[in-house]
């Protein structure tokens, strides 16, 4: 969010309420992080608050520091981080679970409002050939546990019964509220219709790369005293996957930093010794940068890496400032070396982080070039069309246990397909380049 399009919220603001806004990106101008000194002066009287791209990281203004208590005593929360200049004071930005020291003043959305945005991004991922999502909910490290809750009652429950669904969803609620999820499934079981399907649970080891909080096993290159956060101490993240391991519950958990996808994959080979091994499919979510050796324990633990091409594109450059050329051209995004180790990987998009477009993001797997450059990122890690297309498809359905219904046209499954705008296979698997004609959801058209 660009500061003129503050000024324009905020000549439309009424005195006193809250501006919000978000999907800024530092590394775009430069790397610079923002501070509440360059808003001040035009948001006098409003509290701010603008979550970065990411949603690991958000800037306040003074008036919000002010509101919520915040000063140079504020002491930074287990796994979060109160950004501060070298003379102490805050500079606005709160990192991971430092945002919950501000979320819980904003005004929450209402529930039409809820309902609505459903609705759009329903048919915005119609448009973009997408009839099957993994909903993860709003669960930020700072944010309440319940809102994904709030909005299964609200929401999802309220359009799976006044028939106002289009596309499947598979859910997955915070970690800390497994139990209350397994009473649910006990209940209900997985299906809750033809459209919602309750799939687990999910926590986060770390933050993100964007905003230095990606947990690594060497210090962050332009930060030599960093390496990033342990969002949720290790011994309770422990017991809660084990916990919601033995109550059949599927577990998702977000790593990005080398480092923090090896005390994951640590801690799920725990979890395996004492509760026993079956088809858990456990799930790393992003897998962005393996130390050497990571890659083949993904194969040999049998652990889903959930992926999505279209961060490389803006990691590219990023990830070369933060980590060094040879570091970040050792472990980032290593798509072919996960698939040579047998591994799960299922590629998404991260919505709305990321653009939600399929043929945007296999293209991306296959040619890794970000924007600007001539060649590709990491050439050796380029995958193969099918391979891409597989990710997105079959594997992707089956890290979520919906492979019996989604993934493929086989007789049995779902009538979900779309038609492109191609009529040469082989053109199309060399380039990728086709539009959405039309998709198709249970055989009947659902987009345009």
């Amino acid at each position: 969010m660009e500061v003129d399009t503050v000024v324009q919220i905020y000549a439309d603001s009424k005195k006193g309420s809250w501006i919000l806004g978000g999907g800024w990106n530092n590394d775009l101008w430069g790397g610079d992080l923002p501070m509440a000194s360059w808003i001040d002066d035009i948001t006098p009287h409003n509290p701010v608050w603008l979550s970065r791209m990411d949603g690991h990281m958000g800037l306040a203004n003074s008036v919000a520091l002010q509101l919520v208590g915040i000063t140079n005593l504020s002491e930074d929360p287990n796994g979060g981080t109160i950004m501060k200049t070298s003379s102490g004071e805050p500079t606005g930005l709160l990192i991971d679970a430092a945002m919950k020291l501000i979320l819980p003043w904003i005004p929450e959305v209402s529930v039409d409002e809820r309902r609505e945005a459903l609705l759009r991004a329903s048919n915005l991922a119609l448009s973009r050939g997408v009839t099957t999502v993994v909903d993860f909910g709003r669960y930020y490290p700072g944010e309440s546990v319940q809102l994904s809750w709030e909005d299964f009652a609200d929401v999802y429950q309220w359009a799976s019964y006044s028939e106002k669904m289009k596309i499947r969803v598979c859910l997955f609620f915070p970690l800390e509220t497994w139990s209350s999820l397994a009473d649910l499934i006990n209940k209900t079981g997985h299906v809750l219709s033809d459209w919602v399907y309750l799939g687990g649970v999910k926590a986060f080891a770390d933050g993100s790369l964007g905003s230095n909080s990606a947990l690594f096993h060497e210090p962050y290159a332009d930060e030599p005293h960093n390496y990033g956060l342990q969002v949720m101490e290790l011994e309770s993240l422990l017991s809660m996957t084990m916990a919601s391991d033995k109550s059949g519950l599927q577990v998702a958990i977000h790593a990005i930093g080398d480092r923090a996808n090896d005390l994951v994959l640590d801690m799920y080979k725990s979890v395996v010794v004492t509760t026993g091994k079956r088809d858990q499919r456990f799930r790393i979510e992003h897998a962005q940068h393996l130390a050497s050796g990571t890659a083949a324990r993904f194969g040999d633990q049998g652990i889903v890496a959930s992926m999505q091409p279209q961060h490389l594109l803006d990691d590219a450059d990023s990830a070369r400032k933060k980590l060094g050329v040879d570091r970040a051209e050792r472990e980032s995004y290593l798509f072919q070396s996960l698939l040579a180790n047998n591994a799960l990987l299922a590629l998404g998009s991260d919505w709305p982080v990321a653009d939600i477009n399929p043929l945007f993001a296999i293209r991306t797997a296959m040619k890794r070039i970000p924007p600007g450059w001539d060649n590709a990122w990491i050439p050796s890690e380029r995958i193969s069309f099918t391979d891409a297309l597989i990710a997105h498809t079959l594997s992707a359905a089956r890290a979520c246990f919906l492979e019996n219904d989604v993934g493929s046209l086989s007789p049995g499954k779902i009538a979900d397909f779309v038609i492109l705008s191609t009529f040469s296979w082989e053109d199309f698997a060399a380039e990728v380049s086709a539009s959405i004609e039309a998709t198709y959801v249970s055989g009947v058209q659902a987009y345009p």
